[in-house]
Formats: C-alpha cells, sequence, structure tokens
C-alpha cells in the first residue's frame, strides 16, 4: 500500500499535465493525415465562438434516409443530425436510386448519393449547433487495386478552408469470397457456379468471359473532422473537390454532423503517458498500455487515456481493469496489421490493435469495463483466421460503452463460452466483416444503442456454432448499409431477443433481419422474439439463388426451425422484393420445415413483389398484418416445390385483423387459405413508394 501511496502522485499529476500539454503540442504537428483524424490534433473542437450569421434554412436531417417520424422510438439514439447529399445544394450530380448490386448508387444511405467533379461541391446546412462532422465518401481505386489518395476541401460560410485527405485504401473488394483487392484477378473459385454466366465456369465449354472487375463492392468509407469551433443552426458547410484532384470523381453520399462535448478528464488513474505511452502516435505504445493495465489492476484503479493518437500494433490483453478514454472524438488508439513470422495456433497471419479478453480455453476474462475512445485499425483484406479485430475473446461480467471502431475485421468478436456482457452507446463503420458476433455459447449478453454502418458482412449476429447463445438481446441499435450478408443475423440458439432495432439498406446476399439454421449453428431452442424493429428497403437480391429475399428471412437450411418465433410490432418499409420469406434449400426441401412461428401487429408499407413468399413446408400464424402498396399476389406459396394436388406444403394461419394489400386484391384473401399454391418463382418486380406515415 505505501508504494501505490508514493506513486500516485506522479500518476495524477501527468493526468492533470497531459490535456493542458497536448493542446500545443498537437496544434505544432504539420497537417498530416493522421494528426487531422485525431481529435487530439484539433483540440479546439469544444471552444465557444461567435459564429457567422447567414441566412435560415430548414434543412432535412434524416434517419436511414428516412423521415424520422417513421422511425420514432426504434433504432440508435445518437449524438449527430443525418443529412443526406441528395437533400444538399449541389452543382454536382445526384445518382440513383438503384439497388442493383455493385453499384454506386446502390450501397449509399438510401441508394442516392452525389457525384462531384474536380471543382464541384455538395453544401449542407446544419440543422444544430455543430462543432465536428463526419463525410461518408467513395473516390475510386487506383487502376490495380490498393486505392488512392485525394483532397476534399470543407468550408463553414466560406470562411478557412480545411482539407480532408479521402482514401480508398480501405474500399474497393472484388470478386467472389473471400474477396480480393485485385481488380483485375481471374475468377477465386472457376469451379462454383455463378450467376452471370448460369454455368460453373472451368466446367463449360466454350469457356465463359468474365467481365473485369468483377463484382466490385465496398466502395464507401467515412472520416472525421473537428471544425475548430462551434457553428450554429443555419451555418453551411461546403464539400469542394479541388481542380487538379486526382480523383476524377467523388461521391458524397451523407454528412452527419455533431456538438462533440468537453473531454472526459480521469485525474486519480493510471495515465498511460506515465508509463511511456506516445499521444503523438510516433512510438508504439503497446508496452506502456500493458505496464499501465498491471499498474493499475496492482493498485486498485482505473487506466486513463487522455487525448492523442496511440499507436498500438498488437493485441492489448484485458482483465479485470477499466479503461477510460477522453472521448472517442479525443482519444485514438490506432495500429498497422502486422504480418506474423508463422502463423499462430488459430490461424491468424496477422495482428493488430485490438483489446482482447484471455481466450475461453483459458478461462476468459471478466470484470472489464472499456470506455471512451477509438480504436483504428489498417485492415484492407478478408482473412477469415485472422483475429484483427477490434475487441475480441472472451468477456464475461464486462461493460463496454462510447466506443467508436473503424478499419478492423470485425469491430467486436467474441469467443464464448462467456456471460454477462454489455456493449452500449457505440459506433462501428467500415468494417471487412461484421461489426459485433456474439459467436459461440455467449449468453445473458446485450447490444444496445449502438450504430452501424458499412460492414462488409453481418451488421450485429448471434452464431451458436456447437454451443448455443442463450438469453440475449439486440435492443434499439441501428444497423445501415451492409455491404453482404443481414443486418442483424440469429444463427440458431436460445431465448434471444431482437428488438426496437433499425435496419436500412443492406446490399446483397442478406435482408434486414434474419433467423437461419445454417453455418453448422446448434437448433433454434425456447424462443426467439423479433419485436418492435423497422427495416426499410431491405429484402436484397440472392446472388446465388437468383432470387428476391424478403426484408425478414427464415431460413432451414441444416435443420427444422420450430422454436416459438414471435415477429411482433415489426414494421417493413419500402421492400425490394417480400417483406417476409420463409425458406428451405432445394437439396434438404423434404427434410426441414418452418413451423410455430408467429406474425402479429405487423406493418408493411410497400413490396416489389409480394408480402409473404413461402418455399418450405411449414406453417405460420399472421395476426393484424396490414399491408399497402403490394406489387404482387400477397402470399408466393411455393411450399416445397412437390406442387401435391391437396396443397402446398405450407400453411397460412389467419387470426383475424390481416388488412390490406395491392393491385391484385386484399393481401391475404380467403382463397389462398390456408395452402392454395400461388408460386411464381421469380415474380416482376414493381417498384413500390417511398413509405409515409400509416
Amino acid at each position: 500500500m505505501q508504494g501505490a501511496v508514493f506513486r500516485l502522485p506522479a500518476v495524477v499529476a501527468c493526468a492533470a499535465l497531459a490535456l493542458a500539454g497536448l493542446t500545443t503540442a498537437a496544434n505544432a504537428q504539420s497537417p498530416s493525415r493522421s494528426a487531422r483524424e485525431s481529435s487530439a490534433a484539433s483540440p479546439a473542437v469544444t471552444r465557444a465562438m461567435t459564429p457567422t450569421v447567414t441566412p435560415t434554412v430548414t434543412p432535412t436531417v434524416t434517419r436511414a434516409a428516412l423521415d424520422p417520424a417513421l422511425v420514432a422510438g426504434r433504432g440508435a439514439s445518437v449524438a449527430f443530425a443525418e443529412q443526406e447529399a441528395e437533400n444538399a445544394t449541389t452543382n454536382g450530380t445526384v445518382i440513383g436510386p438503384d439497388r442493383t448490386a455493385y453499384t454506386l448508387p446502390s450501397e449509399a444511405s438510401g441508394r442516392k448519393a452525389v457525384k462531384l467533379t474536380p471543382g464541384q461541391y455538395v453544401e449542407f446546412t446544419l440543422p444544430s449547433a455543430a462543432n465536428a462532422i463526419t463525410v461518408r465518401y467513395s473516390i475510386p481505386d487506383a487502376p490495380n487495386g490498393g486505392g488512392i489518395t485525394a483532397p476534399l476541401n470543407v468550408t463553414v460560410n466560406g470562411g478557412a478552408k480545411q482539407t480532408l485527405t479521402l482514401t480508398s485504401q480501405y474500399a474497393w473488394l472484388y470478386n467472389q469470397y473471400p474477396f480480393t483487392n485485385d481488380p483485375n484477378a481471374d475468377l477465386l473459385h472457376p469451379d462454383w457456379w455463378i450467376t452471370e454466366c448460369r454455368c460453373v465456369p472451368n466446367a463449360t465449354t466454350p469457356p465463359p468471359t468474365i467481365t473485369k472487375p468483377f463484382r466490385p463492392s465496398h466502395f464507401y468509407d467515412e472520416q472525421r473532422l473537428p471544425l475548430g469551433k462551434t457553428y450554429r443552426a443555419g451555418d453551411k458547410v461546403r464539400l469542394t473537390v479541388p481542380a487538379g484532384s486526382n480523383a476524377a470523381w467523388t461521391v458524397v453520399d451523407l454528412l452527419d454532423s455533431e456538438l462533440v462535448g468537453a473531454p472526459h478528464v480521469r485525474v486519480v488513474a493510471a495515465n498511460v503517458l506515465a508509463f511511456g505511452a506516445d499521444p503523438l502516435g510516433r512510438r508504439d505504445s503497446a508496452d506502456a498500455f500493458d505496464k499501465a493495465i498491471a499498474f493499475a489492476r496492482r493498485n486498485n484503479l482505473k487506466v486513463y487515456v487522455p487525448p492523442g493518437t496511440f499507436q498500438v500494433n498488437r493485441h492489448i490483453i484485458v482483465d479485470d481493469v477499466t479503461i477510460e478514454g477522453a472521448g472517442n472524438w479525443y482519444t485514438i488508439i490506432k495500429g498497422r496489421e502486422v504480418a506474423l513470422p508463422t502463423p499462430a495456433p488459430d490461424g491468424s497471419v496477422h495482428t493488430g490493435v485490438g483489446f482482447y479478453g484471455k481466450d475461453a480455453s483459458a478461462g476468459g476474462s471478466r470484470n472489464v469495463h472499456l470506455s471512451g475512445f477509438t480504436i483504428q485499425g489498417d485492415v484492407r483484406e478478408r482473412i477469415d483466421t485472422d483475429q484483427v479485430n477490434g475487441i475480441g475473446g472472451a468477456l464475461s461480467d464486462s461493460t463496454i460503452d462510447g466506443l467508436y471502431i473503424r478499419h478492423t475485421k470485425v469491430g467486436m468478436w467474441f469467443d464464448g463460452p462467456m456471460t454477462n456482457l454489455k456493449i452500449k452507446n457505440s459506433v462501428i463503420v467500415d468494417q471487412i466483416a461484421d461489426a459485433i458476433n456474439f459467436h459461440t455459447g455467449v449468453t445473458r449478453s446485450s447490444v444496445s444503442n449502438t450504430f452501424v454502418r458499412n460492414t462488409g458482412d453481418d451488421g450485429l449476429a448471434m452464431w451458436s456454432e456447437k454451443t448455443a447463445n442463450a438469453g440475449n438481446t439486440f435492443d434499439h441499435n441501428t444497423v445501415q448499409t451492409p455491404v453482404l450478408a443481414n443486418g442483424i443475423a440469429i444463427y440458431g440458439g436460445t431465448d434471444n431477443i431482437v428488438s426496437g432495432n433499425l435496419v436500412a439498406d443492406p446490399i446483397r446476399e442478406g435482408s434486414g433481419i434474419h433467423a437461419g439454421s445454417r453455418f453448422g449453428a446448434e437448433a433454434f431452442a425456447g424462443h426467439l422474439w423479433i419485436t418492435n424493429n423497422t427495416t426499410v428497403r431491405a429484402g436484397t437480391y440472392e446472388l446465388n439463388w437468383n432470387i428476391g429475399l424478403g426484408a425478414i428471412w427464415l431460413f432451414a437450411l441444416e435443420k427444422s426451425i420450430d422454436a416459438d418465433i414471435q415477429v411482433v410490432g415489426d414494421h417493413f418499409l419500402d421492400n425490394t422484393y417480400n417483406a417476409i420469406m420463409m425458406v428451405s434449400d432445394w437439396p434438404v426441401k423434404d427434410q426441414y420445415s418452418i413451423t410455430n412461428v408467429h406474425f402479429k401487429d405487423i406493418r408493411v408499407d410497400g413490396t416489389g413483389t409480394s408480402v409473404v413468399s413461402a418455399r418450405v413446408k411449414g406453417s405460420a400464424t399472421f395476426e393484424n398484418v396490414d399491408a399497402r402498396n403490394v406489387g404482387a399476389v400477397g402470399v408466393n406459396n411455393c411450399g416445397s416445390f412437390n406442387f401435391p394436388p391437396t396443397g402446398s406444403e405450407f400453411s397460412l394461419v389467419d387470426l383475424g385483423g390481416n388488412d390490406g394489400g395491392g393491385t391484385t386484391g386484399p393481401w391475404l384473401a380467403p382463397w389462398e387459405l390456408p395452402n392454395t399454391i400461388t408460386c411464381d418463382d421469380r415474380p416482376p418486380v414493381v417498384a413500390p413508394p417511398a413509405p409515409s406515415a400509416w
């Protein structure tokens, strides 16, 4: 104890000096890209100054490119205001709408964006006071892959110019799973069936011609910028591509504006600066973090990471420790992806920045609390065996609060068994794969009030591989523009809940909300409650089947689905194809079924095809499911495709109150019940009107 008392004042003094000293040091840096992206490089983000007075203009603020009134009470409550570029003032070109995969507008929020050439601009009117912005954008790849950088000028009310250095180094994937950065690559799997030629290329004579680049995707990235002072509602933020930019075009998707508060200070703490951490990011600070953590554990202190950019190029192992940053705009922990000299036992061939609990086989970690900082990785390719995630391992009885994670493989990937992890108030963007995955035996854990955008795979997932996940909740989160797979996916498990979420704009081979018996998952058991969620512009094209999916889809691939599944209070808006889909796969269509599914108090506003598509045997009940603007027959009932004279192998049970429909009449007409065959394998798509108040 005497040692702790003796050393504590030095730690306290260092914490107090960190904020005072860092402002001058950070401002002395040249305006490099790392400095621009560091909140420490612009400590005046909270400085109050008299804003310039400009004419009042009412800006268009959206949530998932919708009128916020349409999604009130659903999704994450975030600190920023979202404004779509297509609603702003511009001399550029609005692109979209388009929901066809592999196009720039299809991956944009709301399926529209603004394309600028050198000299053109897009200008946003601030809806409320702000001192920081986030720009979501796309610029071209290099001809041979690997990305380019290009400038984007930022001015407010025509004042002093700041320049963002945009990059496409973390974008532009090509080809078949698990993708490549090379736009000129041949097929990665010429032995796979592909939709483009409806063939297996290496088994086809003459060989098909495959256009290169093949299946380009993952076009967008985003950057944050402190504005240096606070501006008022009505002030104009103009983004201009300067003349002479080496980017032939720059697409701006949206702007988020935010009023960032003062940095959090923890005076009595193990400050990482006292242990040799470099807040300017010139030296690797991983060892300093380890020392601070060890000291904090010995002396029952928290670890504090002050404003700055800290270089960390490996995993920081955490157990029984609290690590607090000054806020995710201020404290940035950033690292390179590092090739390992030999593969690790888990198959990793790289390491990189990340905070990891101990492996479950070693007992996992407990009592870990992480808050108030950014984790910024350097992952540019998808290697599934790599542990290059922002947070990983097993964390029980732990919390994660207020983090910002970008450019890692998966924002947070947890390998159980583990229990009682609470994730909240975080932002995860620009991932090569998932944002968060509860993998294998995660129980009594939750993700809430978290915002996800631009993942390369499922946004939020529970994957019960080998050991069931149980008693988990995904509640009031927002998931936007997953490039591949689903917004929210539940693969098996027991007694899990998906509630109050907002999911928008899945791009391909997945949809808004998915429950699937696949990927080696344990069977669904107990209940799965999917309640009070909203999806918009979901129901994507499934590449391998060459059909459209539902905004919510249940898939019995490896087992029957017979747990109690309650889909209650959900809203499915502007569905590209079906609102609801239940399906098996052709090779197992007579083996597996979907039963015990109950839809109640549902609103369906617009379907490109049907309200319900059934491509499996089984049954479901429907009560108070109201639909409008339905583009095809309300129920597309194929059953398991045996077409027996007794009707479809799938039955719909009408519990009453199912109203509305489209041009073909009521969506759930008496003649469709219980199992009339109405099968149209690929019905024409009728684009629905934009959603409106019910």
